[in-house]
């Protein structure tokens, strides 16, 4: 995800979950691929386990975590 944001677009990091996006029109991600958005608030996947790349789809939480990962 582009790391700078326009005024009205807020990003918070959820705890050993998703980046969740309130606010955007389109999303970057690291490829600078866009992905529009059509909801208030989008969750972008951080453990780069989701099969539905770059929104999460809820994999972070089976995924096992080293506690060096951890936030």
């Amino acid at each position: 995800m582009s790391r700078s944001t326009r005024p009205g677009v807020s990003v918070e990091l959820c705890p050993d979950g998703p980046l969740l996006v309130r606010g955007a029109d389109v999303v970057r991600d690291a490829d600078g691929v866009e992905h529009v958005t059509t909801r208030p608030v989008v969750a972008v996947c951080t453990c780069g386990m989701s099969g539905r790349a770059p929104w999460c789809d809820g994999t972070h939480k089976v995924v096992p975590t080293r506690p060096e990962q951890r936030r």
